[in-house]
């Protein structure tokens, strides 16, 4: 079934770190707008390119029914790009239609421990699972942002420890794989959701989790890539039917 379309309101917005934007976007659209209760809950925005319809797919970072509101997180580069740009330039009453929500993840009670990893462009849906969690939740997450001026407060439970990596002038993703692999691995039944440039969760952590970890996929079945270095959100489109076109049943789960 189609996701519905729906026309949101720029109610304001606010630079979180050098490199992050939140939009806020409500007004009489956000009527039509249906959670799904999923922590990597997303949705397409849809921006006029001289005529052309082109989607950009985004993580709804938190749900404020009694505002009327919902908010986005834009990772910023310049000029670079369409949604950051736009982002950037964003003021309130300007309108904008997405298509959503979409989703397939939240944190599960019964894990004895939760992996949760990813940059920039996870980083919303990893500070929403860290907040959807119970008190009593244990476990490790990862964040790779370029460097200590993009770290964001988190709330999560005591249990689950925290460590902000930055890459620098390293390739997106190498800092965070190489730091996942090596992190100490607990015993017991983990719940995975790993996020980010897709050479890196795709080629790496997810054969590392799903191969040399036997984590099933039940339980690791959130792993794959946001965004690819050097590609448009649709060239990644065409790189990951590529990638699961050469790659076996077992290796692309």
């Amino acid at each position: 079934m189609a996701r519905p379309r729906t026309t949101l309101t720029v109610q304001r917005t606010e630079w979180l770190s050098p490199h992050l934007i939140r939009v806020h976007l409500g007004g009489p659209g956000f009527a039509a707008f249906q959670t799904n209760g999923f922590t990597d809950s997303y949705v397409k925005f849809i921006f006029d390119r001289e005529g052309i319809e082109v989607l950009r797919t985004y993580t709804v970072r938190s749900v404020d029914a009694a505002a009327g509101e919902i908010a986005a997180d834009f990772v910023y580069h310049g000029a670079e790009g369409i949604a950051g740009p736009w982002a950037a330039e964003a003021k309130p009453g300007d309108t904008i239609d997405l298509y959503g929500p979409g989703g397939a993840y939240a944190p599960r009670a019964d894990a004895d421990w939760h992996l949760l990893a990813g940059d920039e462009s996870a980083l919303p849906a990893i500070a929403a699972a860290l907040e959807a969690m119970g008190a009593d939740t244990v476990g490790k997450v990862f964040i790779e942002v370029a460097g200590p001026d993009d770290e964001l407060p988190l709330h999560k439970p005591d249990g689950v420890e925290l460590t902000w990596l930055h890459r620098g002038t390293e390739a997106p993703g190498e800092v965070l794989a190489e730091t996942v692999r090596n992190a100490p691995w607990d015993d017991g039944r983990v719940q995975v959701f790993i996020h980010g440039e897709a050479q890196a969760v795709m080629h790496d952590l997810r054969r590392y989790v799903r191969r040399e970890r036997n984590v099933p996929a039940e339980w690791a079945a959130s792993i794959s890539g946001y965004w690819r270095r050097g590609r448009t959100e649709e060239g990644f489109r065409e790189w990951k039917a590529e990638l699961k076109a050469q790659e076996p049943a077992s290796a692309a789960s």
